[in-house]
């Protein structure tokens, strides 16, 4: 145990977190996900303790007192989830990453399920009710989760929150698709400006931008400081402006005849101090006893959006399973046809290096893919 957590535990939690990722994808559910997690370390789990436990590692009074060998594998696995949620809910508030607080959770919980199954006074009690509460907290929070989104009923706001970089034909799609399917009022997009963990990194000096292409994409890389565990790039590390993120939205929007039921709000000082939850918190502010619900994918960001949703209060989510094909990160590599004609447009003008770029009757000054309207 004391190798595996020296020398594999890094790649464990990365895999972990992989696990979870997939699942998320294949069933669009909170619960799989969660199961796509639990299932694999409970497997692990039970193999090593087993191991230990005919091997003659554990104390037998101790480990009887938990349940035995697979109780303590159950207890220890559920526990493990809990600590695990625990950590992704710092990171959602920009604290840590994924796979640090990942491994920290894990750390801690090993700590904890090696003292209580040795029955040291006092550590069996807490092994015991961490693993119960934090297991209950993991899944309970998934169930209702998944409920909401089975059962929630129509009217109201949508929320649209994620980094749309660039905003893309899929992105149009679900936005008509919620419009009609939950029979909103209107939907609020909100795009990311430089992301928290990005911004942290940035202050630290772990990664910088190497370079602008041509395109206006700003390319973020590493730097000597960085932390080799960290995964800076989780959506990738190619970005264009906020500004422009958000020009091109709105450009989309009025050209597909959504733009009277479509809002882009852009709230730089509320989402740099308090992220995502600051922006849901204002525009709860703004829309007083209105019904929200969220938009939202089945990647990475799609659901970190979800989990920041979920512990934001009452908001329903409306998920889609991403089959289309359609993708920012090829759009980025160069794909060619994913986005609407204005978009393709505008980015054309940026490559071109254009000094004023002209779109929909708006013009805009471009500096280095940064637009500013009113040129």
């Amino acid at each position: 145990m004391s190798v595996f957590a020296g020398v594999f535990l890094p790649s464990y939690s990365k895999l972990s977190n992989k696990a979870e990722l997939w699942a998320n994808n294949q069933f669009g559910f909170v619960t799989a996900g969660k199961l796509g997690r639990f299932l694999p370390q409970l497997a692990f789990n039970l193999a090593v303790i087993w191991l230990c436990f005919v091997g003659g590692a554990f104390n037998l009074a101790g480990i009887a007192s938990v349940g035995g060998w697979a109780g303590a594998a159950l207890l220890t696995t559920l526990a493990s989830q809990g600590t695990q949620y625990l950590g992704g809910y710092l990171v959602a508030r920009g604290i840590g990453d994924a796979n640090r607080n990942t491994i920290v959770s894990i750390v801690f919980n090993m700590v904890l399920a090696g003292l209580g199954t040795a029955g040291v006074p006092g550590a069996r009690e807490a092994f015991l009710v961490l693993g119960f509460v934090l297991g209950v907290l993991f899944f309970g929070i998934g169930l209702v989760s998944d409920l909401r989104s089975v059962l929630a009923p129509k009217g109201g706001v949508g929320l649209f929150l994620g980094t749309f970089n660039p905003f893309h034909n899929s992105h149009l799609m679900m936005v008509r698709r919620a419009l009609d399917e939950r029979g909103l009022d209107r939907i609020i997009i909100h795009p990311t400006l430089i992301p928290r963990l990005h911004a942290d990194a940035f202050r630290k000096g772990e990664i910088r931008v190497g370079r602008v292409r041509e395109d206006g994409f700003q390319v973020y890389e590493k730097t000597d400081k960085a932390d080799s565990n960290v995964d800076y790039f989780p959506t990738g590390n190619i970005f264009l402006p906020p500004e422009t993120r958000k020009a091109l939205i709105e450009l989309a929007l009025a050209e597909a005849g959504l733009g009277n039921r479509v809002e882009v709000a852009f709230y730089p000082e509320t989402y740099n101090t308090k992220g995502f939850q600051g922006v849901i918190g204002e525009i709860k502010r703004r829309n007083p006893g209105m019904r929200l619900h969220t938009l939202h994918g089945t990647d990475f960001g799609g659901m970190l959006v979800r989990q920041i949703s979920d512990e934001c209060g009452w908001i329903y989510p409306w998920c889609i399973l991403r089959r289309d094909k359609v993708s920012a990160t090829a759009i980025r590599r160069g794909a060619k046809g994913m986005t609407s004609p204005v978009v393709t447009d505008v980015l054309s003008q940026i490559s071109q290096n254009l000094p004023v770029v002209t779109a929909g009757g708006r013009r805009f000054r471009n500096d280095n893919g940064v637009l500013t309207e009113g040129a």
